[in-house]
């Protein structure tokens, strides 16, 4: 093939192709327990996290109540991946070779959002959230009293999560979305010095803690007891002002050595020796692989 401007269009053409092939194919999970948040710049504050409108009785005048200031927000972070195409390979009409490689950057891209968000989840235990404890705690303040959304132990840990509510667990920031890019310019750098045309994908986003009363985090063993007292847990939160929360949680997210014990929990009908499963089919069961 002749390195021509018209030919390297093609050539950015069948790139893109691969690419959003690979894009369009590929299963993303994080929309499941993270909230979209579109971002106008470096970074959004939250401040407003863990408040919950009720409505009440209106008697008299309106009572109006003030937002909290917290202090928590999101920086947005910068990710990209590039490869390279030699110049011989386009000449000798060879660079067909490299079509899985881009599907599999457009899978990467669809997949990125994942790997931030389960891996935030998984840090629950050690990583602060809005109210200056970390996101999985036994001290979350609410009103005078401390709250626990969370179980301790030495085992793999397991999430239990209600992702019915408009603000979910986990936070998906997004300033700038995926995008792929070449540099074909006979004159760029790549192309000079090392005889090479590049394709690259990059993105502004970043992942954050949303409202932990949506979401328990547990590293004790997963049995049907150890989930009874996590559903039981978020089930009777409230406010500060003593209200239920009527949080709901509807899925159980593990990682690949936990989805038998998982599966043991919920989608079993009848325990051993026959008797009914009382959480067959409480929950929905996610498994993903970002967790270990």
């Amino acid at each position: 093939m002749i390195i021509n401007k018209a030919n390297l269009s093609i050539i950015y053409t069948a790139v893109k192709t691969a690419f959003n092939k690979g894009l369009k194919d590929a299963t993303e999970y994080q929309s499941r327990i993270a909230t979209v948040v579109p971002s106008s710049t470096k970074e959004e504050n939250y401040k407003w996290l863990g408040q919950f409108p009720r409505l009440q009785k209106w008697i008299g005048d309106r009572t109006v109540k003030n937002l909290k200031a917290h202090s928590y927000s999101i920086t947005n972070e910068k990710f990209e991946s590039t490869i390279a195409i030699p110049r011989d390979d386009i000449e000798d009409d060879t660079y067909g070779v490299f079509t899985p490689l881009f599907e599999e950057m457009g899978h990467a891209a669809k997949t990125h959002p994942d790997e931030l968000v389960f891996g935030l989840l998984a840090q629950g235990f050690d990583q602060l959230c809005y109210d200056g404890q970390n996101f999985f705690d036994t001290d979350h303040k609410v009103g005078d009293e401390s709250v626990s959304n969370m179980q301790a132990g030495a085992g793999v840990p397991w999430y239990l999560l209600d992702t019915n509510r408009p603000l979910k667990p986990i936070i998906f920031q997004k300033r700038r979305d995926y995008d792929l890019k070449s540099r074909q310019d006979e004159t760029a750098e790549s192309t000079w010095l090392r005889d090479e045309y590049e394709y690259g994908v990059d993105a502004r986003v970043n992942a954050g803690f949303g409202l932990w009363q949506l979401a328990f985090g547990s590293k004790a063993d997963l049995t049907e007891a150890n989930f009874d007292a996590a559903l039981e847990a978020m089930m009777a939160l409230k406010s500060d002002e003593g209200r239920p929360l009527g949080v709901r949680p509807n899925l159980l997210v593990v990682g690949p050595k936990n989805r038998a014990k998982a599966n043991n929990v919920i989608e079993v009908m009848n325990k051993e020796g026959g008797a009914s499963n009382p959480n067959y089919k409480a929950v929905e069961v996610l498994v993903v692989p970002w967790l270990e």
